[in-house]
């Protein structure tokens, strides 16, 4: 089957949509389907307003056309809501192609927080943009429950996964090693923004040390007012790996992801995590097994030092990206009628 994945984001951003989108094409392709990534990448664009690691397309539409008439995709999913999205969404509604979506970021609040833009206003957006779409897929059944309480619907699950050969434990003198600072070590690894709570976690009053492994608009200002921070900057690869594999407890103080993918990541180097209870963390962490969830932070992060680290791998081994791709293909829709390669239909959450 031939599939197109439509998407803003892409490399060389460091994000859990990228992370998901480049580890499903790699598993589309092992499966045996040709796969044709529509991007940002190789054509002229400009930084999004207040996130400028994001590239905004400035000629989507000739994008996709060029991309659509010369591929003919048996199967098109659109993956976020920005230029290239929004082109591909149009092409397909005015040519009656079918599509399916999905809904990974809670952009309706990520834009209230910066301008004054009611939330309301976001997700009538929202609604118009996945309206369109056959199948929206979602990350688990919290999430779908919300985004129907919304006004979305035609919700199907479209589970997540974990490099296990990346992300693993280290042996415990190496483990020790990465991190500077006493222990336990309390680490915070993605982007620094205002959506991701980060000072909430800088605030708590904890033993040992705390670091944050990521970059971001308000690393400068918070680096300034917490001295004692260890702030590592952005890492990759490898010494992403080695640095989270060397916490002793990842803190994650989001309240707006819809998963976070590094919570799998942290668990598959062996490592507990304390978050708040909220949709996203309430997926992924269980409570004595691979972390604790609290409202009061600091005592999650304080109780997941506790947990076994060996428990915390195996819970996320069970996550493994070839068996999500599979979900992901069976939920695709032809694309147009004459597409042949129909895969099984799963129903709706």
């Amino acid at each position: 089957m031939k599939v197109a994945l439509v998407t803003d984001a892409w490399f060389p951003q460091v994000n859990g949509v990228v992370t998901t989108l480049s580890q499903t094409a790699t598993q589309l392709r092992h499966l045996g389907h040709e796969v044709r990534m529509v991007t940002n990448e190789g054509g002229a664009s400009i930084p999004c307003p207040t996130y400028p690691e994001i590239r905004l397309t400035l000629s989507p539409k000739r994008r996709i056309g060029r991309t659509f008439s010369a591929f003919l995709p048996d199967a098109v999913h659109i993956a976020t809501e920005g230029p290239l999205g929004l082109a591909a969404r149009n092409w397909c509604r005015q040519r009656g192609w079918i599509f399916t979506t999905s809904f990974h970021t809670r952009f309706p609040e990520y834009v209230a927080a910066r301008f004054p833009v009611p939330v309301s206003w976001g997700y009538a957006y929202m609604r118009w943009f996945h309206g369109a779409a056959d199948r929206i897929l979602v990350s688990n059944a919290a999430l779908a429950q919300e985004l129907r309480e919304r006004g979305l619907d035609r919700l199907c699950l479209w589970p997540r996964g974990v490099d296990g050969e990346l992300f693993r434990p280290l042996p415990e003198e190496e483990r020790l090693a990465h991190l500077p600072g006493p222990r336990p070590a309390f680490v915070y690894c993605g982007r620094v923004t205002v959506e991701k709570n980060v000072e909430a976690f800088l605030r708590l009053d904890l033993p040992g040390s705390k670091h944050v492994i990521g970059d971001g608009p308000l690393r400068a200002d918070l680096q300034r007012r917490y001295p004692e921070v260890h702030f590592l900057g952005l890492m990759r690869g490898e010494t992403l790996a080695r640095h989270l594999a060397s916490a002793d407890v990842m803190v994650f103080p989001s309240r707006t992801d819809t998963l976070g993918l590094v919570l799998y990541e942290a668990n598959a180097c062996g490592v507990p995590v304390a978050a708040y209870p909220v949709v996203g963390p309430q997926a992924v962490v269980e409570n004595g097994i691979n972390g604790y969830l609290d409202e009061d932070l600091g005592k999650a992060a304080l109780a997941a030092l506790s947990v076994s680290r060996d428990a915390c791998r195996t819970a996320a081994l069970a996550h493994d990206w070839r068996r999500c791709t599979e979900v992901f293909a069976s939920l695709l829709v032809p694309a147009r009628p004459d597409s042949l390669n129909a895969f099984p239909r799963q129903d709706v959450v």
